[in-house]
């Protein structure tokens, strides 16, 4: 029997200036700081954190966690949510294998 390689999990961090703090719509997308890409979800966390903590006292500067290998594969997801922290959250599709 073939053994399963496990899938390689990857997250953006990025941010930038946001028109509302309240929302995710950059001012300048172009202008967005890549922080990076981190191959574990607390990697990628504690560098956000890093981030938003640096940027505290700018209410318009936002950070996020992006999870780039769930937009890899759009099929399985049926849905998006951002939370408060800026990560976003997707909903599998009923029946997807994860």
């Amino acid at each position: 029997m073939e053994e399963a390689t496990p899938t390689q999990r990857l997250h953006l961090v990025m941010g930038g200036r946001v028109k509302d703090p309240r929302g995710h719509e950059f001012v300048d997308p172009e202008g967005i700081h890549t922080v990076g890409v981190y191959s574990s979800y607390d990697a990628a966390v504690d560098a956000w954190r890093a981030q938003a903590q640096r940027t505290v006292d700018d209410a318009e500067m936002k950070y996020v966690v992006v999870h780039i290998h769930k937009l890899l594969t759009p099929e399985e997801w049926r849905s998006a949510t951002i939370t408060g922290s800026g990560s976003i959250i997707l909903a599998m599709k009923p029946g997807s294998a994860r």
